[in-house]
């Protein structure tokens, strides 16, 4: 499994500190059953989704690369974090087009070269 991590990783408010930790266990695949990882969604028509990251200990994420958005301190800090992704996106471009805006952000940062 390859992650990739989006430029302006969003991370729970108590993780802030265990950032580097925990990036460098979901890179390991190292059990963290607390930790969702919010991601873009593998299909077009969807913009996110998010999943503990136990999963990732299944065989279907092997080969996979995940372009990781954000890491939550479990299931309702998710849904916040996938909330406030949208309304953030919305609010800078009048839609909710939340792939897009991303990938655009990703784009700008690796062509900055940073």
């Amino acid at each position: 499994m390859r992650i990739r991590l989006y430029c302006d990783l969003y991370v729970s408010e108590c993780w802030r500190k265990k950032k580097e930790k925990i990036i460098q266990k979901l890179a390991n695949n190292r059990l963290q059953p607390q930790v969702y990882v919010i991601t873009l969604a593998q299909g077009e028509q969807n913009y996110l989704e998010f999943f503990s990251s136990a999963l990732l200990k299944q065989r279907i994420y092997k080969e996979e690369e995940l372009f990781v958005v954000g890491i939550a301190a479990g299931y309702s800090e998710a849904v916040a974090i996938t909330r406030d992704i949208t309304e953030q996106v919305y609010k800078e471009t009048g839609d909710a087009n939340v792939r897009r805006f991303i990938m655009k952000r990703q784009e700008e940062f690796e062509k900055a070269g940073r």
